[in-house]
């Protein structure tokens, strides 16, 4: 068994969700670990596990991370991470694969599907490690995991749109 660590230098884990219905903000995790165990040279059996520490959201907004922070969204101060535990790691065609497993949010937990990329596997500098990246995209409902403020504006539209999109880019080293 191969044990790949994530490495949080060269990796990024992104969101984005609508806002006033017509607008998009977008925001990150700076704090955040994986690993993903494979026999395999393709990873179709790989197990992946996945954290991210809410406290170190970012969405270049001090008042709106607070906001994110609180009980109307994550309560970080409850619920300090989110969590993913792969169930499968399927190749559909070429390198895209269908990544799916346990998301955990706010301590709701809810089987997931991501489409996820392997970008391939190369060896880092000064040819003594292997490195394999991987891009893995999804969308979510942040109302499945407890995420429920919702606001209108004077005219009657949507402050914070429902569907969240995710996108990770995540570089591994094999340890």
């Amino acid at each position: 068994m191969s044990t790949w660590k994530l490495d949080p230098n060269h990796s990024e884990v992104k969101f984005k969700v609508k806002h006033l219905v017509v607008s998009t903000i977008s925001g990150n995790f700076n704090t955040f670990s994986a690993t993903v165990d494979s026999n395999k040279e393709d990873f179709t059996d790989a197990k992946v596990t996945f954290e991210a520490i809410v406290d170190s959201i970012d969405t270049k907004n001090g008042q709106r991370d607070g906001h994110l922070k609180s009980a109307d969204f994550f309560d970080a101060a409850n619920h300090p991470a989110i969590t993913f535990v792969s169930k499968s790691f399927k190749k559909k065609s070429g390198n895209n694969y269908e990544l799916n497993g346990d998301l955990t949010v706010r301590g709701t937990t809810k089987e997931v599907a991501l489409a996820a990329e392997y970008n391939g596997t190369v060896k880092g500098f000064g040819g003594s490690f292997d490195v394999a990246a991987f891009e893995i995209t999804g969308k979510i409902n942040r109302k499945e995991f407890g995420l429920n403020w919702s606001a209108l504006t004077e005219t009657g539209g949507i402050v914070v749109g429902d569907d969240v999109k995710i996108e990770v880019l995540a570089e591994f080293v094999k340890a």
